[in-house]
C-alpha cells in the first residue's frame, strides 16, 4: 500500500525506506509522501521498535532520519536520539551501511548523523569531525533558502538548484581547517547556500541562514552513500509550496510555459529511487 494522499505516486519500486520516528520527531509523514509520490514505499518505525526487534533495518534499503527536535533537542541538538542508536542499534547500523543501501538525514537528521559520525566518515571512521553550532543569529531560522550542488553524486544528479525551507536554531556547520579541506578535495559537500541568482551567499545573512562554514548546507560520507542536510526539500514537493509560486506562475503563464505542479526538490528524491532502479 502506498502512502501518497493524492493517489499520484508511481509504481512501487521493489526496495522500501525505513524512516525513524521517535520523541520530538515531526517529519515523518512528509517524508514518507515525498518518497511515495518519486516511487519508493516506506515505513515509518519508532526507534523502540527496532530496539526491541519489532522491525529489522535488514529489510530496508533506505534509512531516513527526518527532521523534528529529537527528545527535545535536551542535551544537544541529535545528542540523545544519536546515542539512543549508538548504544542499542549500532551493530545493526554498521552492517546497513556495509550493504549497498543509502542514509538520509535532514535537519535533525544531519544533526543525528554528525553526533554518529557517519558523515563525514572519513577512511570509515566513525567519529565526530563536524558540529552543527546555535546559528549566529542566536534564532529559529524558518525562511526558504535557495541551494545549489556542488559536487556531481548519487544525490546531487540533473540537479542545478533547489528552493526550500529551513527551520532550524543550531544549524550553524563547523569544523576544522583541516576537515573542510578534505571535504572540499574529496567533493563531499553536497549542497550549499546560495543568492537567488546562484551567486555563492559568502556568509551573507539570509542567503546564509546560520553562518555555516563555507555556506555548507549539506556533505555526504566519504564513500558517497550517506547525505546529511539542513534544509527540507520534503517541506516544498509541490510547485505551489515555494514561497514565489504565485509570482513564477504569472511569469510563466506570460512567456507560454507550463506551470508545473511539482518543485524542483522531487529530482533529489527520483534520484533515491533512480540509484535503486
Amino acid at each position: 500500500m502506498t502512502s501518497s494522499f493524492f493517489n499520484e505516486s508511481p509504481d512501487m519500486i521493489p526496495d522500501k525506506a525505513l524512516i525513524m520516528s521517535g520523541y520530538g520527531i515531526n517529519s515523518e509523514m512528509e517524508t514518507q509522501e515525498v518518497l511515495a509520490r518519486a516511487g519508493m514505499d516506506s515505513d515509518i518505525v519508532h526507534i523502540n521498535d527496532l530496539i526491541d526487534k519489532k522491525q529489522r533495518l535488514s529489510d530496508y534499503r533506505l534509512l531516513v532520519f527526518p527532521g523534528g527536535f529529537s527528545y527535545g533537542d535536551d542535551t544537544g541538538a541529535g545528542n540523545a536520539f544519536a546515542n539512543r542508536v549508538r548504544n542499542n542499534l549500532w551493530d545493526d547500523l554498521t552492517e546497513f551501511l556495509n550493504g549497498d543501501n543509502l542514509v538520509l538525514g535532514i535537519c535533525n537528521g544531519f544533526q543525528i548523523l554528525a553526533n554518529l559520525g557517519l558523515v563525514p566518515a572519513f577512511n570509515k571512521q566513525f567519529k565526530r569531525d563536524i558540529a552543527l553550532m546555535p546559528n549566529h543569529k542566536g534564532v529559529l531560522e524558518c525562511r526558504y533558502v535557495t541551494l545549489k550542488p556542488t559536487a556531481d553524486n548519487i544525490w546531487t544528479k540533473g540537479i542545478d538548484k533547489i528552493v526550500c525551507p529551513v527551520s532550524h536554531g543550531e544549524g550553524n556547520f563547523s569544523c576544522s581547517k583541516e576537515t573542510l579541506a578534505k571535504l572540499q578535495s574529496k567533493k563531499m559537500i553536497a549542497f550549499t547556500y546560495c543568492k537567488d541568482d546562484m551567486k555563492s551567499a559568502n556568509g551573507e545573512y539570509p542567503f546564509n541562514p546560520n553562518g555555516s562554514t563555507a555556506d555548507i548546507a549539506g556533505i555526504t560520507s566519504e564513500n558517497g552513500k550517506v547525505l546529511a542536510m539542513m534544509p527540507h526539500p520534503e517541506r516544498a514537493m509541490d510547485f505551489v509550496n515555494l514561497y514565489d509560486w504565485t509570482l513564477q506562475k504569472e511569469k510563466m503563464k506570460r512567456q507560454g510555459i507550463k506551470v508545473p505542479t511539482e518543485s524542483l526538490n522531487m529530482k533529489l528524491f527520483r534520484n533515491i529511487v533512480n540509484y535503486f532502479s
